[in-house]
């Protein structure tokens, strides 16, 4: 009798943490920025799992802890050792198998993202593996080449630059939303990295190579593009807005920059090099100097 309670009472608590783990790896969404590309759906889904694993082999464990805690108690004065757990071919195929399962399915689950991000310009983790479909079918052409909009984004010490179709160039990414859009990453000088926190996608930027990265914006919006690279001094202000809006309003706002003639856009990082620094002590190190403003039909 007394083992089939205990066998209730543990099923009871698992029932319990297993809720309570759906729970907050339900809330786990609610702990990121909004969602605001399609590619985010698949990165937040992984995250919530992850939460959800997290909580139960916490409280899992705690629990395990508490209630020996209570019933496992040693009487007062008694300094004996309990019997060992060895040699418990169970416990063993317990704790072999099933951590084994969760690091290979995480692992597929990743694998499979990974190869949904369309990333080129970067070897390819699997040579052709296509376990599930795209996230986004349309941003792929027949011929492996990226369709819809091309956008080249450059990266220098310490700026931000966008060039569109029609050569049209501006300090600010517009990007159409509900259509796939193909980046192509340019470092001009060191690494540096496109992050937009509300996209998911952290791409590092390689100098003299082309990554081109494919995403499909689904919430109009204005974001914030940050350098996920440290790439010196004057890296924090390394920022640029982000703007998603409707295909009239990009076509609209594309066709003005493009009657606007090219000038030199404001650059905070030439700014503060350029003024006269306050110290109290000089350590007489020398910063690298900011490169050119760009030149630019449309700064922010």
């Amino acid at each position: 009798m007394r083992k089939i309670l205990n066998s209730l009472l543990l099923a009871a608590f698992i029932a319990v943490i297993l809720l309570i783990s759906r729970w907050v790896g339900q809330q786990a969404y609610s702990w990121m920025p909004v969602q605001g590309t399609a590619e985010a759906k698949q990165v937040d889904e992984i995250f919530s799992f992850l939460a959800s694993i997290g909580t139960f082999v916490f409280l899992g464990l705690t629990g395990i802890i508490v209630y020996s805690m209570i019933t496992c108690r040693a009487p007062k004065g008694d300094w004996s050792h309990g019997h060992p757990a060895r040699g418990s071919a169970k416990v063993e195929m317990l704790w072999i198998v099933i951590p084994t399962i969760l690091v290979l399915w995480i692992s597929f689950k990743n694998l499979s993202i990974y190869q949904q991000l369309n990333i080129q310009g970067l070897p390819p983790v699997v040579m052709h593996m296509h376990m599930v479909d795209p996230a986004d079918a349309a941003t792929v052409s027949n011929d492996g080449k990226p369709v819809g909009e091309v956008i080249d984004v450059f990266a220098k010490q310490w700026v931000w630059s966008f060039r569109y179709p029609g050569n049209v160039t501006s300090t600010e990414l517009h990007l159409p939303v509900n259509q796939p859009v193909s980046l192509a990453l340019h470092a001009q000088d060191v690494l540096h990295g496109f992050y937009v926190p509300e996209f998911r996608l952290k791409q590092d930027m390689l100098p003299g190579r082309t990554i081109t990265l494919t995403l499909t914006p689904e919430r109009v919006g204005k974001y914030r593009l940050h350098d996920s690279q440290f790439s010196g001094t004057y890296f924090a202000v390394m920022e640029a807005n982000v703007y998603v809006e409707s295909r009239q309003a990009y076509s609209q706002w594309l066709a003005q920059a493009a009657t606007l003639e090219p000038t030199i856009a404001s650059n905070q990082a030439v700014t503060e090099h350029t003024q006269p620094t306050q110290k109290i002590l000089n350590s007489g190190w020398q910063t690298v100097q900011p490169a050119e403003p760009s030149v630019v039909n449309y700064s922010s």
